[in-house]
């Protein structure tokens, strides 16, 4: 299996720079416990006036549930996610309790994210999160309730052979990451001013 750990420029975490979103997946499955450790660790993430706006909801492959997952999936993504152990899809709760916007929701869904993620990566499995899917057949096909927003879906599991892949996804698996440097990004005090 390939190293994918990030030559970062400045020291991080070592499950930090290990965490990357393979489309590889082994056929092994998860255990309950395993699953629920995922998922707890969502729930500890922190959220505004925590109300934790988040919900979640998934399948396991092999189940009747997990192949509607995969029917809501663009083809490009259903080429490899339908070898991960799990599928699911992330939810914002965009209202609060007395109806009023809660315009932090999907920041906090995606902190609830990264901590699943990193939960996840700690247990030794990885997580590939996508925007390719069609989030209104997935709410009517789930049952997913109107107060609830599908923002990703998920695929988990543990890390599988590139080899095993359709040759149109091994480049993107086996390419080098990379990522803008922090200098792109962070400021210190003021943003500079733009020069034409």
């Amino acid at each position: 299996m390939q190293d994918k750990t990030a030559r970062t420029d400045h020291p991080i975490h070592p499950m930090l720079a290990s965490r990357w979103s393979p489309r590889a997946f082994s056929a092994r499955l998860l255990d309950t416990d395993t699953i629920n450790s995922i998922f707890e660790a969502a729930r500890w993430s922190p959220s505004a006036n925590n109300l934790q706006p988040w919900a979640f909801v998934f399948a396991e492959r092999g189940t009747s549930d997990f192949e509607v997952l995969c029917g809501c999936l663009k083809e490009s993504n259903l080429l490899w996610a339908r070898n991960a152990a799990l599928l699911g899809l992330a939810l914002e709760r965009p209202a609060k309790p007395d109806g009023s916007p809660n315009p932090h929701a999907r920041y906090d869904l995606g902190q609830a994210a990264a901590h699943m993620t990193f939960q996840a990566c700690a247990l030794g499995l990885h997580i590939h999160q996508m925007a390719g899917f069609d989030p209104a057949q997935a709410s009517a096909l789930l049952g997913i309730p109107p107060d609830l927003l599908p923002v990703t879906a998920f695929a988990i599991g543990y890390l599988g052979e590139a080899s095993s892949l359709p040759a149109s996804v091994q480049e993107k698996e086996l390419a080098i990451r990379s990522r803008y440097p922090t200098s792109a990004f962070v400021q210190v005090g003021r943003w500079p001013k733009h020069v034409d």
